[in-house]
């Protein structure tokens, strides 16, 4: 069953490489079978493995799709997708490239590929197709773009189905029916060929009502598909997307099935099968907006970017943007920090959904109540402690051994660095360490100077915290926390600082090696216009 059609112009622009070893006998294609859905990825199955084993260390190689893209031969009511790219833009491929090159083992891994390496010809080294030859049967019609999605076709459950690219539809569908055979008997597989595109499914008739489904919209033309993916800005080697439909299913399916009824019994040993999804977290489900993921490189660092939106108003309490405030003005060689701004309420805004979450089984009173009992707090404490923006911080000269054998901490660069009321801050971890004891109080200790509070056992880094630092200035930092002025939340890491991971891995001279190459890495979350945005971004020297 396929629409023949020519293929697509000009030949994908991949890394290139001689091989491919026979792997597996010639048989006839199994495919019109209907059998029950036994796995959620049986749509697909081996084809799509081709593109997506070791998919974590193939899609290192690509960056910036350029072309068609799978989510044209899906329809708009997709509710997941992921989708990987072997067909990298030149300069990106040699910028990824470049970097993986830095790292031995790595590069060892996989095969010291180089510029001219054909990616899938590696990846189809490591399937288990015994006698099928990738340059004779699978090369000629198979394109470098794949995708898995689950989609909605009025059934139950979400139809799960994979899309491969196609360059000669004639050819595809040989080459399906050998793969299919490889697949194995067990598992059903069918497909249709539309175009570019193969659309993979348990059957082909559920292949053809995807395609079928694909006239009434597509997903790439799909107005939630485009906001959020366009929120995670430039496209990069893997693409990921849910549709705002997705989080309903999931909470249909979690009304439906107990853990014992996922576990295939009649009941729960644990007494749990009664267990149903909370109204509040059902609530939550069904306020889902969507959300969407790209990983690529960019500016010679691997990005993973994402963006969502639950639809439950998030407080400017929880979503400052002093999430580096503090922790921008460490010392410049801060091993890693974690920064975070809070806004009035912030606790409060916790509180409250704790409380909602429980089914009243608690209530605010209870948990301050608790809170006093432990450590002699309250809820306005524990606001005041953390200030308007504070940051936990590791000097570059950790030493493990000094964690364990000094008696109170004198020796162990760790603290916290915190802008608020100074002298209201000190007096609640006066408060802390009172309820603690004097010997643990003393992991406690505080120093101020204006508006900022050092906490931590060693008085020598909490002077340290205190001075005027410039870590938001370095190099480093800059280069991993590009979003710093919007941030509600930052995490830093500078592997350059004096060297303390390869100190840390003394002795194991080939982990030293792998290291060596890392500059900086950083998280940073925010939020515009009521959705979150995170990014991680991971440097080389």
């Amino acid at each position: 069953m396929s629409s023949s059609t020519p293929p697509p112009s000009g030949g994908p622009e991949f890394l290139d490489q001689t091989g491919g070893e026979p792997v597996g006998p010639d048989t006839t294609r199994s495919g019109g079978g209907g059998g029950a859905r036994r796995t959620a990825l049986v749509a697909g199955g081996a084809v799509v493995g081709l593109g997506l084993v070791g998919g974590a260390a193939w899609a290192a190689m690509s960056f910036f799709a350029t072309g068609s893209q799978p989510a044209e031969a899906l329809p708009a009511g997709t509710l997941g997708y992921a989708s990987v790219d072997l067909d990298p833009s030149g300069s990106q491929k040699i910028e990824a490239l470049e970097m993986i090159k830095k790292f031995p083992s790595l590069d060892k891994e996989l095969g010291g590929i180089n510029a001219d390496d054909d990616l899938l010809a590696k990846v189809f080294a490591e399937a288990d197709c015994e006698g099928l030859s990738y340059d004779d049967d699978v090369k000629p019609w198979l394109g470098y773009r794949f995708a898995v999605a689950a989609v909605d076709l009025g059934d139950d459950a979400p139809t799960p189905v994979g899309v491969l690219q196609v360059s000669d539809a004639g050819a595809a569908e040989d080459g399906l029916a050998q793969l299919a055979a490889c697949h194995g008997e067990g598992d059903a597989m069918g497909w249709v060929v539309e175009g570019d595109w193969a659309v993979v499914a348990e059957t082909d008739d559920l292949a053809q009502q995807v395609v079928d489904a694909t006239g009434d919209g597509t997903l790439a033309d799909d107005e939630d598909f485009q906001r959020w993916t366009g929120e995670v800005g430039d496209p990069g080697v893997m693409t990921m997307y849910a549709a705002p439909e997705a989080a309903q299913a999931l909470a249909e399916l979690s009304d439906e099935f107990s853990p014992g009824t996922m576990l295939g019994m009649p009941m729960d040993p644990m007494g749990a099968e009664g267990m149903e999804s909370s109204p509040e977290m059902t609530q939550a489900l069904e306020n889902f907006q969507g959300m969407a993921a790209t990983v690529r490189f960019s500016d010679g660092a691997l990005e993973i970017e994402g963006a969502a939106a639950t639809g439950s108003e998030q407080t400017a309490a929880l979503s400052t943007d002093r999430g580096d405030d503090v922790l921008a003005t460490l010392p410049e060689d801060t091993a890693a920090a974690l920064g975070f701004g809070l806004g009035e309420g912030w606790l409060t805004t916790i509180v409250d959904q704790a409380v909602a979450s429980s089914g009243g089984e608690m209530s605010a009173e209870d948990l301050e109540a608790q809170l006093q009992a432990m450590a002699g707090l309250s809820f306005d404490d524990v606001e005041t402690a953390f200030g308007e923006s504070a940051v936990l911080a590791v000097g570059s000269d950790i030493d493990p051994e000094a964690i364990f054998s000094s008696a109170d901490g004198s020796s162990i660069p760790v603290g916290a660095k915190i802008q608020g009321d100074a002298a209201a801050i000190e007096d609640v971890f006066g408060k802390i360490s009172q309820s603690m004891g004097p010997e643990a109080g003393t992991f406690l200790g505080t120093d101020a100077d204006g508006d900022y509070v050092a906490v931590g056992p060693s008085p020598d880094f909490r002077s340290s915290l205190l001075g005027d630092g410039n870590l938001g200035d370095s190099a480093v930092y800059q280069n991993v926390i590009r979003e710093g002025d919007d941030a509600s939340a930052v995490f830093f890491v500078n592997f350059d600082a004096n060297d303390w991971l390869a100190g840390l891995l003394e002795g194991q001279q080939e982990a030293q090696d792998d290291v060596a190459p890392l500059e900086g890495l950083g998280m940073t979350s925010w939020v515009d216009d009521g959705t979150s945005h995170g990014v991680l971004r991971l440097t080389t020297d």
